[in-house]
């Protein structure tokens, strides 16, 4: 039986509107992966700390506040300085689409706006992980 893929769902920075975080982070939850969900306000200092103590695979960011950049820019940043570059990183919220490229140059595997398909989120992670936990496996994903 594989390992079960540890998520930390994290609302960073001043966003206090959750419903979206929660939705995707209980959708996972029955999709079997194990979810840690840090609440709102949150820094990416608090982020990455949570993903080391609890040796997630993957980090969700829920963004809706327009910081995106900075707060996703801060992260990676973080994880490269921990040693956590095989910490697949995916951003939800309203990140308009000329912003895509330049998160994915920073190294966020996937970005995912309202609408998307919870099965596609899921398949998602469940392929990135799966690349990842594999020996010589890539740390950055071309994604979504």
């Amino acid at each position: 039986m594989p390992e079960r893929i540890r998520v930390v769902v994290a609302k960073a920075g001043l966003d206090g509107h959750d419903r979206g975080a929660k939705v995707i982070a209980r959708f996972l939850r029955d999709a079997g992966m194990e979810v840690i969900y840090t609440g709102i306000r949150q820094t990416p200092e608090a982020i990455v700390r949570v993903a080391l103590q609890e040796d997630a695979d993957v980090i969700g960011l829920s963004i809706l506040s327009g910081a995106h950049g900075v707060v996703c820019e801060h992260v990676m940043e973080l994880l490269r300085s921990h040693g956590m570059e095989h910490v697949l990183v995916v951003i939800g919220g309203t990140v308009p689409r000329q912003d895509v490229p330049v998160l994915k140059e920073m190294g966020v595997a996937g970005v995912f706006g309202p609408g998307s398909p919870m099965p596609e989120i899921v398949e998602f992670i469940r392929e990135g992980v799966r690349s990842r936990r594999q020996p010589g496996a890539r740390t950055l994903d071309a994604a979504t």
